[in-house]
């Protein structure tokens, strides 16, 4: 029995995953593995017709988007990407309950063609539990590149459902698979899926199983509850109890427990899978055809890419020219942008003036809000706009997963999750990303523990601190090679934030957040070359612009408080010169002094901001600056009394500090807690304050030694 939203829409889980829909309208549902081009169909498919947001009570990306076939506009619903719908993770209990309870005329399954063997497991459970299904066999040309050849209309006739072949990245066959699902959901086409028989006793079983539930089901097809009542899934038990019926359910767990105590659970499990892989075996003999040479170049590069003695130094290497990119390339957009938003403030203040708009507002909202506006988006859009794209060209490659491959072991070793290090990575072009990427990990401790050690990898807010601590302090070293040194400071201020990230992950893996790591299956995608189009619009429009349009809502007001707090005298002093007087005994304790102290602490709106809150108390000015060069930063800060110990322990509190107000907006949205997002900023804090403590009184001791 296929679902229908006539069959669903008056239940409770219905209303969870209710999707509106105008009249004539179908919803579509889009399941399939992990690395499959999932996501290429459904954008092939909806194109800027699309909006994201989050499913109920879930962490998981909820994408949805619409479609028009014959003049008529569908709804397709992208299901997060799994490996099957017996439910061990969030991602398979969303897809799996959308599917039953969601009210969706048809599913689509997408499965690579360069694996299809592997992929054709969800096939047969998603056809377990709805006939109404299309088979969508995409990247048909990756599979000619690797010489393998699929029979499409074999497959049909041994599956008995539609099937389409597919290159979502070409537009290939994408009307093609528009029509059959417009045609199933419409009743035109009636799929037959040829299921999968098992052996006789769970047959037996399952026979046995229609009379306790018959006409009573809910619209779910007795034949999967019964073999879900073989897995014994709580969750589903729950789910089924608010869907049928607390009295049914419960009566019919009870009844299917007699039935299932004849049977060992765990040899049924493991015949059913066996019986599923034999099935697909036998299409794979007939169907699908492989030369033995189609995947080597693939394997030779994953010998070198994800080998012990290699992996690790490649991907350090692949990272550093990310950086060194980004770094460089920077730079000349920055001038340019800061050239262009700072020329205008003349001009802004002129018009004020012009209407009589007096000095001290026109200082709140030019020399405040307005400067700190330009200088964010002047310092963070040019990072931003190079980082991402490159961080997408690596994503679609089918780099990152080798890079989780290669560090799953060190994150095990630290209690946490290897998809990890893709969430710490993302925290380099903006911790607020990075928390937002440990979506991608299914186990909520392991999750919590990604979200609250994000922030002690850089991000592009840090980096211009740090580049310029280190050129000022250290470019005198390099010689002819002066730029050498600084990278390097930088990168080993890069390299101490991965290992306190292992190290606070297994601190919390001990003590708050106990438990093992989990494991899961890591799908390593065929290479590929990006689509460039398909990488701009990602990067820019759903990072870039996402993450700068947060930043400065946060960060321009606080430009204005600033100003104020700088303008506003209290007896002889401004109150901004109060603050670093009565920080500066516990700033000098840890190696720093109160106008640095103070500046981080006013910068918390935003990373940008805290040199130039730095240099405007230094220099008395009313409003923020920015240095000139290298050389007129070095007398500034040394004037006041910088050391190298200063300038270490200031790189050194930039890297561990409190993360910024975006990112805590964030966690504060990610975790739906107000005391998690107070740990995620009191414990990168206090370990900031312990590092720079220890160095200071190292560096203490040996001037007392020597």
């Amino acid at each position: 029995m296929g679902l229908t939203y006539q069959s669903t829409q008056n239940s409770a889980m219905t209303d969870l995953y209710h999707v509106d829909r105008k009249e004539g309208q179908y919803v579509i549902a889009l399941a399939g593995n992990p690395n499959t081009g999932k996501s290429t169909v459904f954008n092939a498919l909806t194109g800027l017709h699309q909006h994201t947001g989050n499913w109920p009570g879930k962490t998981v990306v909820n994408a949805r988007g619409e479609f028009t076939h014959d003049g008529s506009e569908n709804i397709l619903v992208d299901l997060p990407g799994t490996y099957s719908l017996f439910a061990s993770s969030v991602e398979e209990e969303v897809a799996r309950d959308f599917i039953c309870f969601g009210g969706s005329d048809a599913v689509i399954v997408v499965a690579d063609a360069t694996c299809l063997e592997r992929n054709l497991n969800l096939a047969f459970q998603v056809m377990e539990l709805t006939d109404k299904v299309v088979l969508c066999i995409n990247l048909i040309d990756e599979a000619r590149k690797k010489k393998i050849s699929i029979d499409g209309k074999g497959i049909e006739e041994e599956l008995g459902i539609p099937v389409v072949m597919c290159a979502a990245r070409s537009g290939i066959g994408m009307e093609e698979l528009k029509a059959a699902v417009i045609k199933v959901a419409g009743g035109k086409i009636a799929p037959a899926p040829k299921l999968v028989k098992y052996n006789p006793a769970v047959e037996e079983y399952i026979q046995n199983f229609y009379p306790l539930i018959e006409n009573r089901n809910g619209g779910i097809p007795v034949r999967w509850l019964a073999l879900r009542m073989l897995d014994g899934d709580e969750k589903l038990f729950q789910t089924m109890a608010s869907h049928i019926g607390d009295n049914l359910w419960e009566e019919t767990v009870h009844a299917a427990n007699i039935g299932e105590a004849q049977l060992d659970k765990k040899v049924i499990r493991d015949q059913i899978s066996e019986a599923i892989y034999q099935r697909i075996e036998e299409i794979k003999e007939k169907c699908i055809h492989e030369e033995t040479v189609s995947n080597e170049r693939d394997k030779k590069i994953d010998n070198i890419i994800t080998s012990r003695r290699f992996g690790i130094p490649i991907m350090l290497l692949c990272l550093a020219l990310v950086f060194w990119i980004t770094i460089a390339g920077a730079n000349v957009p920055s001038a340019i942008l800061a050239a262009f938003l700072f020329g205008l403030e003349d001009k802004l203040i002129q018009v004020l003036h012009a209407i009589h708009v007096s000095d001290w507002i026109t200082g709140v909202l030019i020399l405040g809000l307005y400067r700190t506006l330009a200088w964010v988006v002047s310092v963070m859009l040019p990072p931003m706009a190079i980082f991402f794209p490159l961080f997408t060209i690596l994503e679609d490659l089918g780099f990152l997963p080798r890079v989780a491959f290669n560090m799953d072991h060190l994150f095990k070793k630290a209690c946490a999750h290897g998809k990890q290090c893709l969430t710490m990575m993302m925290g380099f072009g903006c911790n607020a990303a990075g928390i937002v990427s440990c979506r991608i990990i299914e186990s909520p401790r392991e999750r919590m523990i990604a979200i609250l050690t994000n922030n002690f990898v850089p991000c592009n807010g840090r980096f211009p601190t740090l580049i310029a601590i280190a050129s000022v302090f250290l470019i005198s070293f390099g010689g002819n090679k002066a730029g050498i040194v600084p990278a390097l400071a930088v990168t080993c201020m890069i390299v101490i934030g991965i290992g306190v990230t292992l190290l606070v992950s297994y601190f919390l893996s001990k003590t708050v957040l106990k438990g093992v790591p989990s494991s899961f299956t890591l799908e390593l995608p065929p290479y590929r070359v990006p689509k460039i189009g398909r990488v701009l619009y990602t990067s820019m429009i759903d990072r870039s612009v996402f993450v700068l349009k947060r930043a400065v809502i946060v960060a321009a007001p606080a430009g204005a408080v600033i100003w104020i707090l700088a303008n506003v005298s209290i007896g002889d002093a401004s109150i901004l010169l109060h603050m670093v007087n009565f920080f500066d005994p516990f700033a000098r304790l840890i190696g720093l002094d109160g106008f640095i102290l103070m500046a981080f602490i006013l910068g918390l709106p935003a990373n940008e901001i805290v040199l130039p809150i730095l240099l405007m108390a230094y220099l008395a000015n009313g409003s923020m600056v920015e240095y000139d060069s290298l050389k007129s930063l070095r007398t500034v800060l040394t004037d006041h009394g910088w050391t190298y110990l200063t300038a270490l322990n200031t790189m050194l509190f930039s890297l561990l500090h409190w993360p910024c107000a975006t990112t805590l907006l964030t966690i504060r949205k990610e975790t739906g807690s107000t005391k998690w997002t107070l740990v995620s900023a009191l414990l990168p804090t206090a370990i900031a304050v312990l590092v720079c403590f220890i160095t200071a009184c190292a560096a203490r001791l040996l001037n007392l030694v020597f």
